[in-house]
């Protein structure tokens, strides 16, 4: 089965989605297991993407990178996630918040830090969550004080993709304090890891998307100068509300190819495996759960695609973009939770995919916002 079809893609994002769902196969799938399993860093599978022209490649032509948009990016991202999430989050870590310099920052932030990241001689990272905040953007605590022609940086930064593994991190931190503006306190600065200051290590074992990194930072009087500021200080919450924006549809498609996975996994199992004289398909119980399935991928691979095409238009994109993300990311939880329960026993082996697939599958619901969080914007930009 093909849950993956190409006919609800745009037409131009067709050939960069054939182009990730050739490389997956080639790459992704065939490592997917051992990385899980040992907990090990794709560094070979990342070079043979941006080999491949396919990490990194969102930064646009005139700093190197392919210039992709949302619908392609959307394309890309279920075929990767349908291979594995472990994988295809460190491909799409590779050049995490190079968006807000791209967009905001200077020429010269772009040439220094950006073409680096498109061509493949630098990774980038994401700093904005803290262990006491969660989702909370006005009420991160990291600081960050005027000296001079430099920015001071003190405070702590949890669950930071490429926070060890990354030449420069974009870092979200505390400008101002001013209670009647709460939207306009944090500020967002450029940050390379080997500034005096910073420090990072890996957080230990996870249960899922093992074969990604994430790390705690710390930040002791770390120093950079005043120009590694991106875009206007106390802009830094704008910058990500519209980041989170493309992101949140981005991972719609983590959800699409978890569930897509899980789905592929059950079909296969309940078709070979054999009850009572009969393999498991034959039972209408389990007939009426695989149509469940595929109903509840359905829905979420069309509203998907239907929110990427607002938010790509700029029609009320922190409604359209919450939608996607809860509807598909809790469609991945749901469609996995059941195929572990049709392969019996079985499911509970390392070696199944159906395993690491259910295990993956909670973590979307948690990044990028919580869904908790996303039912508030829902609600509260629902036109």
């Amino acid at each position: 089965m093909d849950l993956l079809e190409e006919s609800i893609v745009p037409e131009h994002a067709r050939e960069i989605k054939a182009e990730a769902r050739e490389f997956a196969r080639e790459h992704i799938e065939p490592n997917a297991q051992e990385h899980f399993q040992e907990g090990t860093y794709p560094e070979e599978i990342l070079e043979a993407g941006q080999e491949a022209g396919l990490v990194a490649q969102d930064i646009p032509e005139e700093w190197g990178g392919r210039g992709l948009d949302l619908p392609q990016l959307l394309a890309l991202t279920e075929e990767f996630y349908r291979a594995d999430a472990g994988i295809a989050l460190t491909l799409q870590l590779a050049s995490f918040g190079c968006e807000m310099t791209y967009e905001y920052g200077s020429d010269e932030q772009c040439e220094e830090y950006i073409r680096p990241v498109a061509e493949g001689e630098m990774r980038s990272g994401l700093a904005v969550s803290e262990p006491e905040t969660g989702s909370d953007l006005t009420g991160m605590e990291t600081t960050a004080e005027k000296d001079g022609d430099e920015w001071v940086l003190n405070g702590e930064k949890y669950w930071i993709g490429n926070g060890v593994e990354a030449d420069w991190v974009t870092l979200y931190a505390r400008t101002d304090d001013d209670e009647t503006n709460r939207y306009g306190n944090h500020s967002l600065f450029i940050v390379p890891t080997d500034a005096d200051g910073y420090e990072a290590e890996h957080i230990p074992e996870k249960m899922a998307m093992r074969a990604s990194k994430q790390a705690q930072i710390e930040l002791e009087d770390c120093r950079i100068p005043e120009e590694n500021l991106i875009g206007a200080e106390g802009a830094g919450f704008w910058m990500l509300a519209e980041f989170f924006n493309h992101g949140r549809v981005v991972v719609a498609g983590h959800g699409l190819g978890l569930a897509a996975a899980a789905l592929e996994s059950t079909w296969e199992f309940v078709h070979d495996r054999e009850q009572f004289g009969r393999t498991i398909n034959d039972f209408q119980a389990v007939q009426h759960g695989l149509a469940d399935m595929l109903m509840g991928f359905e829905r979420a691979r069309a509203l998907a695609w239907r929110a990427c095409e607002k938010v790509a238009n700029g029609e009320n994109e922190g409604y359209w973009a919450a939608l996607a993300k809860t509807n598909a990311t809790e469609t991945a939880v749901e469609v996995s939770e059941r195929g572990m329960q049709f392969h019996g026993g079985r499911s509970v082996l390392d070696e199944r995919r159906i395993a690491r697939v259910y295990r993956d599958a909670r973590i979307p619901v948690i990044y990028e916002g919580a869904n908790e969080i996303q039912r508030n914007l829902i609600y509260g930009q629902a036109p």
